[in-house]
């Protein structure tokens, strides 16, 4: 073959690959280019749909008080401006963390944000607000998936530094990493009296304030409590610099048969109280359980008012696990953000506390809504400071596209 054919063959040869690897090098520029714009938009769409969800209140303006589901989606608080946040709106949004529980002697289902042993909220699924309503009234469905985490910013940790005689509670206030030293914090004692009149439970309240040192760290001494086994919970707001938080410890003498709250009826404030073994049974002996119901309202200046009970049938009584044996209920008597308070008594030695928020802020919960972020390509995120009840609150909105766009080499 002449040379000249064979180096024009060389170089179409050259000339094609180079061809090629510019229009692949070029496709890839463009679809990343038009990657950085997806990305865009919905770091843009995040943005908008944080702000239209946390200054708007929805429709009817106050859903969260009652049963109906809304046909606007928000969760501002009605009466007031700016990032403030309904606690009842909160309170009706399913927990993406918790298990769901079944409880079978009303055959239903819970949505379930428990903080840990005493500290409950059973919300029913018919009356709870899910994901699938939400996006659909937020026109995401289909298009975007998102997360909304609301947590509070300020931590208020409460352990035992020493269980008696007297007892010694140790309180450390932080912020976002860091201690809040010099911070304010007030505080409400519960003592449970296990021999109250008639067999039934109640408590005795004392309130005080302190100052945190400079690593956030105070203690605080209750010389009343001179046995170990006695059972309390200690509340403690904290106040510094416009920012307020609050933290909670109980102890108590019977953890396997207690009370367990479920809310009944947003509109009516009807709570069903519920022994332990109907809802996980943990075995022989089953005992019944005597109850003093009571709901405290959490004051302008942080302090618990104790509210009488409409339902005055339902302040004190008894349950006990099985078929046929009814569960009590109370019904709280105001819209107010209080906190349900719940002594019980298995035995003359043998019971304890349990606290329900009536509305989310009044013990600090996290709530976590939405749709699981595991396995997502891209996500963008966007960040508010709200309040929530005076409690300082952050807002964090996860979202992605459910297309899944990447680059394809």
């Amino acid at each position: 073959m002449p040379e000249g054919t064979i180096d024009h063959m060389v170089a179409l040869t050259v000339f094609l690959a180079a061809l090629l690897l510019f229009i692949t090098l070029f496709n890839q520029t463009i679809q990343t280019a038009i990657l950085y714009q997806q990305h865009s938009y919905i770091a843009s769409k995040c943005t908008d749909m944080i702000d239209n969800i946390m200054l708007n209140p929805g429709y009817p303006t106050y859903w969260g008080e009652g049963n109906a589901t809304p046909t606007s989606f928000g969760l501002q608080d009605p009466e007031f401006t700016q990032y403030t946040l309904s606690p009842f709106s909160l309170m009706r949004l399913t927990s993406l963390t918790g298990a769901p529980v079944y409880y079978p002697k009303t055959d239903m289902w819970y949505s379930n944000i428990t903080e840990g042993f005493g500290d409950f909220l059973m919300v029913p699924y018919n009356q709870a607000i899910n994901y699938s309503t939400a996006s659909k009234l937020l026109g995401t469905n289909n298009t975007f998936g998102f997360q909304l985490t609301i947590t509070p910013i300020v931590t208020v940790s409460i352990s035992e530094y020493q269980p008696s005689s007297p007892l010694i509670m140790e309180v450390n206030v932080t912020g976002s990493g860091f201690p809040l030293s010099n911070a304010n914090i007030s505080y409400c004692f519960l003592t449970v009296d296990l021999s109250g009149g008639g067999g039934y439970p109640a408590y005795t309240t004392s309130y005080g304030s302190a100052y945190t040192d400079e690593q956030g760290f105070a203690f605080l001494s209750f010389p009343q409590i001179r046995d170990s086994t006695t059972s309390y919970a200690l509340i403690v707001y904290s106040k510094l610099g416009g920012l307020i938080g609050l933290g909670y410890h109980q102890r108590v003498s019977s953890d396997q048969q207690y009370v367990i709250p479920f809310v009944n009826d947003f509109g009516t404030g009807s709570v069903i109280l519920a022994h332990s073994y109907d809802v996980h049974y943990l075995g022989p002996p089953e005992a019944e359980i005597s109850y003093n119901a009571t709901f405290v309202l959490l004051t302008q200046d942080f302090t618990l008012r104790e509210m009488p009970m409409d339902n005055s049938t339902g302040h004190v009584g008894k349950i006990n696990y099985g078929s046929g044996k009814p569960y009590g209920n109370v019904t709280i008597p105001t819209t107010n953000p209080g906190i349900l308070v719940i002594t019980y008594r298995k035995s003359a030695n043998e019971g304890g506390i349990i606290l329900m928020p009536w509305g989310i802020s009044s013990m600090g919960f996290t709530v976590v809504f939405g749709d699981s972020t595991s396995g997502k390509d891209w996500i963008a995120t966007d960040i508010r400071q709200v309040i929530v009840n005076n409690v300082a609150y952050q807002a964090k909105l996860a979202l992605w596209s459910l297309q899944g766009y990447q680059v394809i080499g």
